[in-house]
């Protein structure tokens, strides 16, 4: 059986690599898009396009209150993105959602 540090040491790591995961699935969504990490920021009305390029590194999160934006610049379907998003960012959330955990 695990012991409690090992088992924390999981859970700490578990959000950074879903993150990151996340993050290579958007870079990828941005690039078939067409888009460059400035042409995506301009087109979300951000200031920086570092924000994209932290989302894409797993060194930070869409808001929620975004994902709706975020699908439509990326063209893909508002249910769809939301449902990724809580996947990567809250998984506990997800499998109670849609009873899985895949």
């Amino acid at each position: 059986m695990a012991n409690n540090s090992t088992i924390l040491d999981r859970q700490s790591d578990a959000p950074s690599n879903l993150r990151r995961d996340v993050g290579l699935w958007l870079r990828d969504e941005r690039k078939r898009a067409g888009y460059s990490q400035t042409d995506l920021a301009k087109k979300l009305g951000l200031d920086y396009y570092t924000f994209i390029s932290q989302i894409e590194n797993g060194r930070g999160r869409i808001p929620s209150s975004r994902y709706a934006d975020w699908a439509d610049a990326l063209n893909i379907s508002r249910r769809e993105f939301a449902l990724r998003m809580v996947k990567y960012y809250d998984p506990h959330t997800y499998e109670l959602i849609t009873g899985t955990d895949d």
